[in-house]
């Protein structure tokens, strides 16, 4: 079973940081790709940052240069480091695992985290 659990959202100013984790809290996964997807109400979800099983890397152009993400794979656990923020940047943030399970691509996502920028 897999159960992703996301950590660090809040309220923060403009140009400052956060560090959103995200961690599987039941039996351990070797996970191909980890990312981290955003949505506002009103729109599509869509991809923030990816990583793959060997540590290839994918960002939104909106936030390239500003966000970081990071994967532990021993630990299971996948990190977005996010500089530099923007009001524009204020979403729910969603972890996203998959895993290759009997030839089926299986996805799972966390619960969300509230991602708030003040101007």
């Amino acid at each position: 079973q897999v159960q992703l659990v996301e950590f660090g959202g809040g309220l923060v100013q403009a140009g400052g940081s956060l560090r959103l984790s995200c961690e599987n809290t039941r039996t351990i996964f070797s996970f191909n790709t980890m990312a981290w997807y955003r949505q506002v109400p009103g729109k599509q979800r869509e991809l923030v940052a990816g990583i793959t099983s060997s540590s290839n890397t994918n960002y939104a152009d909106s936030v390239k240069g500003r966000f970081t993400i990071s994967r532990d794979n021993a630990k299971n656990m996948v990190y977005l480091q996010m500089n530099s923020l923007k009001p524009e940047d204020t979403a729910i943030y969603y972890c996203y695992a998959d895993v290759w399970s009997r030839a089926e691509l299986r996805k799972y996502w966390g619960q969300g985290t509230q991602v708030t920028v003040s101007s």
